[in-house]
């Protein structure tokens, strides 16, 4: 490893740009007429050494990544009353000290209404993530989207788990996951009309601009809830491509179109599936699966064998 590194700065005794920093000796050298322009800066790099890249490797200590999904962001600080460092036992005078300072620091960190809407929306959005086996990144971005509302004010008067479920939706709609708002609404034991309501004013508020649902993309998942055979989920795909070409499916629920489209292809392929089995699967009724396998025969020209 070099000792010497080249510093952005220019000698204000020569001009020169050339800088270089002694990392042995701690000082920033002018290399064009030797003037030290700083001594014993600071070595910011670790107090081991280290020879090898397997015992850099095993003396590297890190934090704990900071994360949007915490209402701290991952910079807090616990206090812990069962013992000390060592893990020896603590007498009980200082264990009350260790009480009464974790207290105030519980009061302190959730001091204002915003640190305590945060912390309470943060526990919310975890829940629901973790009930809908939502991944990471995406957690991480519905936690961004729910600050963002929370720092305009638009979260006051309205309910913190309608907010989050809002946030979510938005988050899985950019990302076109194929979740309804249905499933994120039942999932967080808030009304479908109220978190619609709330994912309407996220979109107007923060200018957020999200892809037209596709019912393609809910074909894999309602196949396979409903256990459809891969040769008729092939052939559902194959007829909602048609219908997108022909303008048939805009405006229509697109998990309602996918178990239409489902429904078709396996009684064209022999394969024995019910209305209501496709319905459960697609959390959608049975009169809606009718309604669009109806819809397109009739404007599919399509017969029945």
């Amino acid at each position: 490893m070099s000792l010497y590194s080249k510093v952005r700065a220019t000698c204000h005794e020569c001009g020169s740009g050339h800088l270089v920093r002694d990392e042995k000796v701690g000082e920033i050298i002018c290399h064009g007429c030797g003037l030290v322009i700083q001594d014993t800066i600071i070595d910011n790099g670790p107090e081991w050494r280290a020879f090898t890249p397997e015992e850099r490797e095993s003396k590297r200590r890190t934090g704990p990544r900071t994360s949007l999904s915490m209402y701290d962001k991952g910079f807090s600080t616990s206090i812990f009353t069962k013992g000390d460092l060592y893990g020896k036992k603590i007498s009980s005078s200082e264990r009350y000290k260790m009480l009464r300072l974790r207290r105030m620091s519980v009061r302190t960190s959730l001091r204002k209404s915003v640190e305590r809407n945060l912390f309470q929306a943060m526990i919310v959005l975890n829940r629901l993530c973790e009930k809908l086996k939502i991944p990471r990144g995406l957690h991480e971005s519905a936690a961004l989207i729910y600050r963002k509302m929370l720092g305009k004010g638009l979260v006051r008067g309205r309910s913190i788990a309608a907010v989050a479920a809002a946030s979510l939706y938005l988050a899985l709609r950019r990302a076109n996951v194929p979740r309804t708002l249905k499933e994120i609404s039942d999932a967080s034991s808030r009304n479908k009309k109220e978190v619609s309501r709330c994912y309407r004013l996220v979109l107007w508020e923060l200018g957020y601009k999200t892809p037209i649902d596709d019912p393609i993309q809910y074909v894999s998942k309602i196949g396979s809830n409903a256990g459809i055979d891969q040769e008729a989920q092939m052939r559902a795909l194959e007829l909602l491509r048609k219908a997108r070409k022909m303008g048939i499916t805009v405006g229509k629920d697109p998990s309602g179109m996918a178990a239409a489209a489902l429904y078709i292809s396996s009684i064209e392929l022999g394969e024995k599936v019910t209305q209501g089995r496709l319905a459960e699967a697609a959390n959608v009724t049975e009169v809606t699966i009718r309604n669009r396998y109806k819809g397109l025969l009739r404007d599919m020209e399509l017969k029945w064998d």
